[in-house]
């Protein structure tokens, strides 16, 4: 796999429209790429911002998440959420290169992916091109972040391992690859988290990629999220008192 970083001006609330910027950063597109756009630019660009002087951090958590939990209950004084199915430190708000402004997530990250694929195929005549909006979070005992995927577009996010057969014959019964995972994670670590202003990346020669040619169906999309009470987790996930918070049409969603 061939990563390459992509590097923009500075952007700043009141930037211009996204897809603009990626006219004028990308260079000229090989069919069968991934494009890496990092969230804080998608929010940035669609005014998902707060100036830091007229909102409390944690308030706006509340607000941002479906879940929370009191941030007394870590050494950091960091509230966990579940947020758009995501366990994620402080409904994913950033202050890092927000030049004076909290960074929510995307309103819609999803919608963002797919209208960003169908952008680029159009203008590059593309047949395989598939999109991640990405961010990065903390891992459980485990130093430092890494990135996720919090929406794709294009290609298929999950590779199924149920019912085959592993090197030695055994048949497996719960491995899924999830693809936009790990290519997030590495595209996360060739973009940078600091001041490399390269918040785009595109990764080529990828023959395991399975590309696809329409926006997630909503079947696939809901193959990727778990339950709490499902979950792997969920000695963790479950044995906590989460406070709920603001985020009602989520929160009905998650339940439903």
């Amino acid at each position: 796999m061939i990563i390459t970083p992509v590097r923009t001006p500075k952007l700043s609330p009141g930037a211009p429209d996204l897809l603009s910027i990626l006219d004028d950063a990308l260079p000229e597109i090989a069919d069968g790429s991934i494009l890496a756009v990092t969230s804080k630019i998608v929010s940035i660009c669609e005014g998902s911002v707060v100036p830091l002087d007229q909102a409390d951090k944690h308030d706006l958590l509340q607000k941002e998440a479906e879940w929370y939990l009191p941030p007394e209950l870590t050494v950091y004084g960091h509230s966990f959420t579940i947020t758009h199915d995501s366990l994620i430190p402080t409904a994913g708000i950033d202050e890092s290169n927000g030049d004076g402004y909290y960074i929510l997530w995307p309103r819609d990250a999803q919608k963002t992916a797919n209208d960003i694929r169908r952008h680029v195929t159009e203008k590059y005549g593309l047949t395989r091109f598939g999109v991640i909006i990405t961010d990065s979070t903390c891992t459980p005992m485990r130093r430092g972040t890494v990135g996720i995927a919090l929406a794709h577009s294009g290609f298929n996010a999950l590779r199924n391992y149920v019912g085959k057969a592993d090197l030695f014959g055994k048949e497996m019964s719960v491995t899924q690859a999830n693809v936009s995972g790990g290519l997030a994670a590495a595209s996360v670590v060739a973009m940078g988290e600091g001041t490399e202003q390269t918040p785009l990346c595109l990764m080529s020669d990828m023959p395991s990629i399975e590309f696809q040619d329409h926006d997630p169906f909503d079947d696939e999309l809901r193959l990727l999220t778990i339950t709490k009470e499902e979950d792997l987790f969920a000695p963790f996930l479950t044995s906590v008192d989460w406070k709920q918070g603001g985020n009602d049409a989520m929160r009905r969603h998650l339940e439903d």
